[in-house]
């Protein structure tokens, strides 16, 4: 019964992304809704981004350089090893878990208003496909989250620069030369390509749980916990996913 319940949701979720792109709203009105949603979403997580991204290639910096007990093991490793870490997992996909936690909760709970509140209702009753509406400018704003994730990369490869060089773990010559250590410029490109999918999830995921919920306020904030939580599972099989079929032949 539970199966079906499930099968059931993903089928409606497929189905939204069909409604989303039919009967589109007028472009004078989607250009202002599509900045707003930059504002919201992009702008708007700038700071915990970088917050985030600094200190944790800080630390993913120390922790390798205390790793590296054995005399015979070169420093720079500690450049290379922060550079890997922070370009193929941490940006991309703990940042969007992150996210998923700061941005689809702020979705799921602005949708999930206007459905407790009946504006959804009061949109459709106009004429107006709410669905395209409310999830269409969320879908083109985060096509600028890979911005956001490239920002994360620059910043944890500068924490870990930081912390070594200035913890005295490692000389800045020595960090640098393993940050540019056998770079493989595909890594950049697979991180970007689930970035770009992972947004997709941000922007639709939580709104699915939003525009469907039903209740009141006290089921808002039920269907905020539900999707950052399916969100969340969502990025991890992906990212398993992708990184299976990119980096795994």
């Amino acid at each position: 019964m539970m199966l079906l319940r499930y099968l059931s949701q993903i089928g409606k979720y497929f189905l939204m992304w069909k409604e989303i792109f039919i009967k589109q709203t007028k472009w004078p009105v989607m250009k202002d809704l599509i900045f707003k949603e930059i504002d919201d979403l992009i702008i708007g997580s700038l700071g915990i981004v970088a917050f985030i991204s600094f200190f944790v290639g800080g630390v993913v910096a120390i922790q390798t350089a205390l790793n590296l007990t054995n005399p015979l093991i070169p420093k720079y490793l500690i450049g290379f090893a922060t550079r890997q870490s922070v370009i193929l997992e941490f940006a991309p996909t703990f940042v969007s878990i992150i996210m998923a936690g700061k941005m689809g909760s702020f979705i799921t709970s602005s949708i999930g208003t206007m459905r407790v509140t009946e504006q959804i209702d009061a949109l459709e009753v106009m004429g107006v496909n709410s669905l395209n509406y409310l999830v269409f400018p969320k879908i083109i704003a985060l096509l600028l989250y890979p911005f956001l994730i490239g920002i994360s990369m620059f910043l944890g490869v500068l924490g870990g620069w930081m912390a070594s060089v200035y913890g005295g773990f490692t000389s800045s010559t020595e960090f640098i030369t393993g940050a540019q250590m056998e770079f493989n410029p595909f890594h950049i490109t697979y991180a970007f390509i689930k970035t770009l999918i992972f947004a997709m999830l941000l922007a639709t995921i939580p709104s699915f749980h939003g525009y469907y919920m039903k209740g009141g306020a006290l089921e808002v904030g039920k269907a905020s916990t539900v999707s950052f939580v399916w969100t969340a599972v969502s990025i991890i099989l992906i990212n398993y996913i992708i990184t299976h079929l990119l980096l795994g032949s």
